[in-house]
């Protein structure tokens, strides 16, 4: 029987700056994740095909968490794109918003980081942890292993059983091993989750025309489109030709464009796209998953606790699934160290209690806000889309209103 303060389920962006946020704090910790811990590859950019298809957009709160925990730094500068711009449309109008960094006075809205690049940096993190002599902090990494079962032992704490038959208790268990969580489902959580019926497109695109560091986004009837910069060397002939996206469709439609060849599929994007960025000459692998959102009734339950996507999934529009699941991680972590500050236990309810009050609200804007504008973009009357357009043309005018916004995404 292996015996540990706090055990972690999933290794992911979240799992993972969460044993890194433990770091001083003196405990017996272990991770547990199904795949073996992978770092960063030197591998640079030579062709579409070597970006990771799913990114995320890193607020200036993410950056500040993962610097504290010695991980921004460690990412190569030529695969963070920092965006200075973000110009929002509708497709049946003619009103837009462009928000600009230099209108309040930051050097950039935040950065496209692809998650294979932060999750690498975070996963040398956990290996210098867990063979470093002199850290406080004790770290066990189970990768691969497979949680096969969870109980509660009111005397003892959380039981686990792994799928090589080995067997683990804990003080507390920290679920974030992602939105459709095993553990989450063992420990017997309620949730409330609804489709939004559609499908995601995500890959990777060139462009004839540069980016300019700008962010895209365009609502349509059919959906959303997302064209998010990425970084390239800025001596390649190339430089900011490459993009992300995220395209949003009803689930025949998404189908369609996932049945088509590339060179069909570019004119596809072209043409939804409006020319943004001229014609679209490349795409690499394209993949496609539904979208669902999902938010737990409680976030803590006996001996576990649940962050990031076990805890809430959100429509990829905004790209802050990351930045919500390290808000989480900070505030756990810092509820977490308070406790051992002051003797309390790690499972008591009102160390798990506080975590909860912090986080909830916030996320549950977060998903109304998105729930919001899938339901206003939905196919509408003439009257509502003419209010839309006023609406989106006032934001735009509106110089305090709209910095205030981007403030409050900036974190």
């Amino acid at each position: 029987m292996n015996d540990y303060d706090v055990v972690i389920v999933g290794a992911g962006i979240t799992g993972a700056a969460m044993a890194l946020a433990l770091a001083d704090s003196g405990l017996r910790l272990a991770l547990i994740d199904s795949k073996p811990l992978q770092g960063l590859q030197d591998t640079p950019v030579n062709d579409i095909a070597d970006y990771d298809a799913r990114v995320s957009a890193m607020t200036a709160a993410s950056q500040r968490l993962l610097e504290s925990l010695g991980v921004w730094q460690a990412m190569p500068a030529d695969r963070l794109c920092a965006y200075t711009r973000m110009h929002v449309h509708e497709a049946d109008g003619t009103a837009s918003i462009d928000f600009a960094a230099h209108d309040i006075h930051a050097p950039e809205l935040g950065h496209i980081v692809e998650n294979s690049v932060l999750t690498g940096a975070l996963h040398d993190g956990l290996q210098r942890l867990a063979h470093g002599s002199d850290n406080k902090t004790e770290l066990t990494i189970l990768a691969p292993a497979t949680l096969d079962a969870y109980r509660h032992d009111p005397g003892v704490g959380a039981q686990l059983t792994l799928a090589d038959g080995q067997h683990i208790t804990a003080s507390l268990l920290i679920a974030a091993d992602g939105a459709n969580s095993p553990l989450r489902a063992m420990a017997g959580f309620d949730t409330r989750e609804w489709d939004y019926e559609h499908q995601a497109i995500v890959t990777s695109i060139k462009t004839r025309d540069a980016h300019q560091a700008t962010a895209r986004q365009c609502f349509m009837d059919a959906g959303v489109l997302a064209f998010l910069p990425l970084a390239s060397s800025e001596s390649a002939e190339d430089a900011e030709h490459y993009c992300s996206i995220v395209w949003s469709l009803l689930p025949d439609k998404a189908a369609e464009l996932m049945a088509m060849d590339d060179a069909a599929f570019c004119q596809a994007l072209t043409r939804a796209s409006e020319h943004w960025l001229g014609p679209i000459s490349d795409c690499a692998q394209r993949y496609s998953f539904p979208l669902r959102q999902r938010h737990a009734r409680d976030y803590f339950r006996d001996a576990v606790v649940l962050v990031g996507d076990a805890a809430h999934s959100i429509h990829p529009l905004a790209g802050q699934g990351a930045n919500l699941g390290l808000l989480d991680v900070q505030a756990l972590a810092g509820e977490l160290m308070r406790a051992v500050q002051v003797g309390r236990q790690l499972t008591d309810p009102m160390v798990l209690r506080r975590y909860q009050r912090r986080r909830k609200p916030h996320n549950l804007a977060m998903m109304a806000m998105m729930e919001g504008f899938k339901r206003l973009y939905a196919d509408q009357p003439l009257a509502v889309r003419w209010l839309r357009n006023t609406g989106m043309r006032a934001v735009d005018g509106w110089p305090l209103l709209k910095n205030r916004l981007m403030r409050e995404a900036m974190g």
